[in-house]
């Protein structure tokens, strides 16, 4: 398995939120989207009105911090924006001699390999197998200061892709905005609130859409176990679509986790959003009889129209030069089914 050839976007995590929230209706329809310096002063904006809304200093440091947190990520981050990246979780508590670190640190090796790079929380445990698998150069480390200390691991100890956090909520944003997937390990608390909000991201529409994929030690009944709790306690008692399940794989291989997390990328390679509408960028043409198949089986999801076969880009995203040849497949999404969705791209990649 080889990296895919194809420019990346600018991160898979802004695709999904252009034209929401916080711009005008004259902005989202404008040919000409706001641009880096626009959005420098807006920064610049809010911290006047803070100082004029006399803000406590306790509100002031908070949103310092983040910004300074934030801000360090993207220019470490942002030299690495041509490769895809892999955020792998799991407990910390994990020994070396266990069955699921072993599995972790073969899926590290085998990802870098396909020409991934690594995220992890940087500690002990599966973090550490994922790093040592992938090795120090295709390994990135998102520490977190707790109030007992949290070493790095050995594998990302003085490395400049280690970043160390002071808070959650900044550092989990990264572990999304940066990830074209998401891998996890059986775990606590920690590995189940990143679980949860990855799925709960996409599930809502304020993520890109990524693959998720969670890997049992050979043999083992973890992530069965969890299953059978979504199926029973939420699925069957109507708090989630029975296609919200398309979201995620199950697997005891680590073999078949590799291949769930490179084949997602086979032919579909990113989305955006562009006035209402949901574009997928393609590595390739999609054929006549795929795209009728398409037209008759998920005629579901769209919320009007039809699907629409574009040969490039459409002039609101000519921010993204790099990606202006790819084949696009336009169409009025019907945003609450989003299950419904993985399953389209599953079959643009098993079919095109």
């Amino acid at each position: 398995m080889i990296q895919e050839s194809q420019p990346l976007p600018r991160t898979p995590f802004h695709t999904s939120l252009d034209g929401e929230g916080g711009e005008s209706s004259a902005a989202r329809s404008s040919t000409a989207p706001p641009d880096v310096e626009d959005y420098a002063l807006q920064i610049k904006e809010t911290a006047d009105k803070l100082l004029h809304d006399q803000a406590s200093r306790g509100d002031m440091r908070l949103l310092a911090t983040a910004v300074r947190e934030l801000r360090y990520c993207f220019k470490i981050f942002s030299a690495y924006r041509h490769r895809r990246k892999v955020s792998i979780f799991g407990s910390a508590r994990t020994p070396p001699q266990h069955p699921a670190y072993k599995a972790a640190e073969e899926f590290g090796r085998r990802i870098a390999s396909a020409g991934w790079m690594v995220i992890t929380g940087a500690g002990s445990g599966i973090m550490e197998a994922g790093h040592r698998g992938a090795g120090r150069d295709a390994s990135f480390g998102l520490n977190i200061l707790l109030p007992f200390e949290q070493a790095a691991n050995p594998v990302v100890q003085g490395d400049p892709k280690l970043v160390t956090m002071r808070y959650f909520f900044t550092r989990k944003l990264m572990f999304i905005k940066e990830s074209d997937a998401v891998v996890l390990f059986p775990g606590g608390f920690g590995t189940h609130d990143e679980c949860f909000e990855a799925l709960t991201l996409i599930q809502t529409g304020k993520s890109h859409l990524f693959p998720i994929v969670m890997v049992d030690e050979p043999g083992g009944n973890y992530w069965q176990l969890w299953q059978r709790f979504i199926q029973e306690g939420l699925v069957d008692r109507g708090y989630i679509s029975r296609h919200d399940t398309s979201l995620y794989r199950i697997t005891d291989s680590v073999e078949e986790a590799v291949r769930q997390v490179t084949s997602f990328y086979r032919v579909y390679h990113s989305l955006r959003y562009v006035r209402g509408e949901l574009v997928l960028r393609l590595q390739q043409p999609l054929p006549p009889a795929l795209l009728q198949r398409i037209r008759e089986e998920f005629r579901d999801i769209l919320s009007g129209g039809d699907f629409e076969l574009l040969p490039g880009a459409l002039p609101e995203e000519s921010n993204e030069p790099e990606l202006a040849h790819l084949p696009r497949l336009k169409f009025r999404f019907q945003r609450q089914a989003v299950g419904r969705l993985r399953q389209l791209v599953d079959l643009i990649n098993a079919e095109a």
